[in-house]
Order: structure tokens, then sequence, then C-alpha cells
């Protein structure tokens, strides 16, 4: 890596840092809404840039564009059907949320069911974030960026030391990040890692198109739309092991809903919105954002197809993509980028774990006078621990990477299906039941796990279409026949931000349901796959 690679890498870090610490100068982080939630501050732009750097990590950038080069577009679901999600959080899980004036997605539970669901729901996530997320993000980044960087050839150490040091490094920054700025500081780092991702992203894309055309884009992109046709279609077949196309509708959009809407690590950012008119501003940004991820999260991946051939471990299609088309002065530049994008999901998710102990155990248990300064303390300290808990679990993924990493993208099946039920006949029943909601997350988690024995080779997506419907059931049952409570009364709650919905959320919203739709038709049979 020349010196100029070095002085650029290091100037992006330091200057997004310093910017980010400009812009969040206001915010009072020793209270604890102005450390877990960045005061209540963010605007759209901000808001919408850091969900989408907290979604996106290198795993999805190597991960899905080296699924695509072995299946094809089919792999853009996980971005385009987001989009669907997004809309639906901007129209109707935000407005709820902030007219309760919850600060985490468990505080809604404990609203309308108990809590000791409150609690059970809190822990499943945190359990996720720290054992699987956090320190998959932070290994796989490292081997992902040393891989495209070749950190253990310039340092002339083996590549498990190499992937030590870089994790190691990625989680102390981010803990430094993360206790000396609180949420505002990540989301305004963020703003900007997450236009460097998109840029770096789409030229990646369009140099592959270059290499492919012999230094000509039109005739890359030729080569592109009609040498391998069938890697065009984004519609994958019933029996497919990525995405088949019946589960688009079900299982597939089902999960959307639970990673966008109701997942803690995600939806706090959203919670922390200036008003529910910056707030919906965000989420449509991510909506738009999300459609654009498959040029650069699944597009590369087919290049690279046309480029490489068959016979490539899909994992290695990327980073052998960029090795050819980056050019050597743009590494320090690009490094950078990658290097935010893992720092982005591991600040993330520390800020939920943290965020959610604090509020739902610390204060109600530990400490039941805390003040708002005393559980801000706490959460720094949580911080400290957390993260350095993580950095050293992180390298011991290196003992089974591959099997781990795919047991952890199944994982959430076991807790996603049912808090999204739970949540939504929290929103729309007067009548709720503690007893059921209970009842359904003991069913799924029994009926799931029993489901990777009993019928392993149907694809999840097909299991959590059928039994989302089932928890649906379970708890709307409980819900009638055996409620725990009188008619809950909605309007009783105030907001601690003004509800005014952004004037032009509908139409927006509308312009990106229309473009997923559009997607789907041109990378089909009808239009390019033919």
């Amino acid at each position: 890596m020349s010196i100029f690679n070095i002085i650029s890498f290091a100037f992006i870090l330091i200057f997004i840092s310093v910017y980010a610490f400009y812009k969040s100068r206001g915010v009072d982080r020793k209270e604890s809404e102005g450390y877990f939630l960045g005061g209540r501050s963010l605007v759209g732009m901000t808001l919408g840039m850091s969900i989408i750097m907290t979604n996106l990590s290198t795993e999805q950038l190597v991960g899905q564009n080296g699924q695509s080069y072995a299946a094809g577009m089919e792999v853009m679901a996980w971005e385009v059907m987001a989009s669907i999600a997004i809309v639906l959080c901007a129209w109707v899980f935000l407005p709820k949320y902030l007219k309760y004036g919850i600060n985490t997605i468990s505080d809604f539970i404990e609203i309308r069911y108990d809590t000791i669901t409150k609690r059970i729901v809190s822990i499943l996530f945190m359990f996720t974030y720290v054992i699987s997320f956090m320190p998959v993000v932070l290994y796989s980044g490292a081997l992902i960026f040393n891989d495209l960087f070749n950190i253990e050839q310039h340092l002339g150490i083996s590549t498990t030391t190499a992937v030590i040091i870089i994790s190691t490094v990625i989680g102390v920054v981010g803990v430094i990040y993360l206790f000396t700025g609180g949420l505002s500081l990540i989301a305004h780092s963020d703003s900007l890692f997450g236009i460097g991702l998109l840029t770096g992203g789409m030229i990646i894309a369009v140099l592959g198109v270059i290499y492919l055309g012999d230094n000509s884009f039109i005739q890359g992109l030729d080569r592109f739309l009609t040498n391998h046709p069938e890697k065009l279609n984004a519609w994958g077949a019933v029996d497919s092991p990525i995405v088949p196309w019946p589960a688009l509708f079900f299982g597939m959009f089902f999960n959307c809903l639970y990673f966008f809407c109701t997942n803690q690590m995600i939806v706090q950012k959203a919670l922390a919105a200036k008003n529910l008119k910056e707030g919906q501003k965000g989420l449509m940004l991510v909506g738009f954002f999300k459609i654009s991820g498959m040029f650069f999260l699944v597009i590369p991946g087919v290049i690279a197809y046309h480029i490489f051939g068959d016979g490539m471990q899909m994992d290695l299609a990327y980073p052998a993509l960029v090795s050819i088309v980056l050019p050597d002065w743009a590494g320090g530049i690009f490094g950078a980028i990658i290097f935010g994008a893992i720092l982005s999901s591991f600040v993330g998710a520390l800020n939920a774990t943290v965020t959610l102990f604090s509020y739902d155990f610390y204060k109600p248990i530990i400490n039941k006078q805390a003040t708002n300064q005393q559980i801000a303390k706490m959460g720094r300290i949580l911080t400290l621990v957390i993260g350095a808990a993580v950095i050293l679990i992180s390298p011991l993924i290196s003992l089974f990477p591959q099997g781990l990493y795919a047991v952890i993208q199944e994982f959430n099946g076991l807790y996603n299906m049912p808090l999204l039920a739970i949540i939504l006949v929290g929103f729309y029943s007067r009548k709720t039941s503690a007893r059921g909601a209970k009842a359904t997350l003991i069913f799924h988690v029994i009926t799931y796990s029993l489901s990777k024995v009993v019928i392993p080779d149907i694809h999840y997506l097909y299991v959590w279409s059928v039994l989302f419907l089932i928890d649906i059931g379970i708890l709307y049952a409980y819900s009638r026949l055996k409620p725990d409570h009188d008619d809950f009364e909605f309007d009783k709650y105030q907001s601690k931000v003004d509800m005014t919905p952004w004037k032009h959320s509908k139409w927006v919203g509308t312009v990106v349901l229309l473009a997923v739709v559009g997607a789907y038709v041109i990378f089909s049979p009808l239009v390019l796959a033919q």
C-alpha cells in the first residue's frame, strides 16, 4: 500500500470524525436521551444514512455479490423487497411508535402486554447482537478488509493475526466513538460514510462494466445484458436455495417487516427523529437507497461471473473484481469506505444493546431511582464492557466461520415472526394477552427448531411464511378469548415530538413501491431475462 493510500485513508477517517463531532456538539450526551437517542434531534438525511449504514456491512457487500455470482439477480430480493417494508414503517409503524413516546421496541411491548414479555424480547435482542451479530460483523468485516487490501502482506504477518488486529482496531474505534459521542456522533459519521459507500459501490460496478467491455462501457453493458440473460432473472425457481419466488410475497416480505419495522437496532435510529416529518423523510431515503442497492450489492457479482466464469468460490468474487478494476491510487479511499461500513454496523448494534440494557434492566431493576444522567453514565460503562467482550469473542469466529455464519443467518427465525405478530396485534387490537404473547413465542421457538430437524430441506423462508400466519392466529385468538386487560385506550398517550406527517410521504412512498414493481418487471423473462 502506497504512502498516498495510507494518507488518504487516515485523512478521510479523521475528517469524518471531526465533522461528526462538530455537527453533534449541541446534543447533551450527559442525559440519557442525548446519549442513546441523540436528543431526538436527527433530521431526515442524517437519520436515513444512519439506518443505511447500520444495516449495511461488508458481509453484505461481499456475501450478496457472491450469491449473485452464483445465482444471479434473484439475490436482489434482500434489498429491493426491503423498500416495501421501509415505506410501511414510514406510513404505519413509526407514527405509532412516536405516538407512545417510547425509547425502545420493548417499551411498546410493555405498554401493550406486560413487563415479562418486554424483558424476554430485550434478552433475545441483546443475545443476538452480542453473541452473533457484532462478532460476525467484526470478524467477517476484518477478513474481507484483509482480502481486499492485503494487510497481511503489507505487515508480513499471518491471515489470522491480520484479521485479529483489524477487528480489534475497528472494535476499539467503535467503542471510543459510542463512549464519547453517543448516537448523534454515530449518525453524523454515517451520513458521510453512506454517501461514500453509495458512490464507491457504484463506481466499482461501472468500472466492472468497462473492464467487461475491454475499456468500453457501451460494449461492456451490451455483453452484460446479452451474454448470460439467465443471470438477469430476479424470479428464483420454486426450489431455489437462495430466494424462491413464492417466498417473496410471504417469508421474505414478513422478514423485511421484522427487520426494518421491529428490530431495535434499526428502529432506534428512527425513534431519534426530530419529529415525524423528519423520520418519514429519512425512511423514504432508505427506501430509495435499498432499491439502488442492487447496483452495488448484486450486479457486481453478475459482472464477476461474466469476467471469471464458473468455478470461483462465491465469497471471493467481489474481492477479485475489486482487485482488477480499482485503480491503485484509490485503495486508501475505498479502504476508508469499507472501514466505515464495518464500523457503522458494529456501533449501531452496540448502541442498541446498551440502550436495551440501560432502559429495560438497569433503570427498573438495578437502580430504580436512577436519574437520566446516571442512566447515561451506566450506558457509557456498558459500552466499554460489552464492546470489550465482543472484541474478545470475534476472533473465535475463525474456528468455524462458514458454519457459524450459516447458522446465524437463520437464528433470527427463532423470534422474528412472533415479534412481528406481537407488535401488529398490539397496534390494531384493543384487547391483548400477555399469556398469548408468551404462548406464541414458546410455540414458535419449539416449532421452528423442530422444522430444522424434521424438514431440513424446506427453505426457511417457506417455514417463516407458514409460522407467521399461525403466530398471528394464536395471538389474536388469545387476545379475543382471554384478554388480560380492559380495552386499551389508544388515545391516552402523548408523543415527545411533533407528530405532523411529511406532506409528501404518500406520493414519495408510492413512487418507491412502483419502483419495486418496475425492478421486478425489468429483471424478469418479460424484459431482460429472455
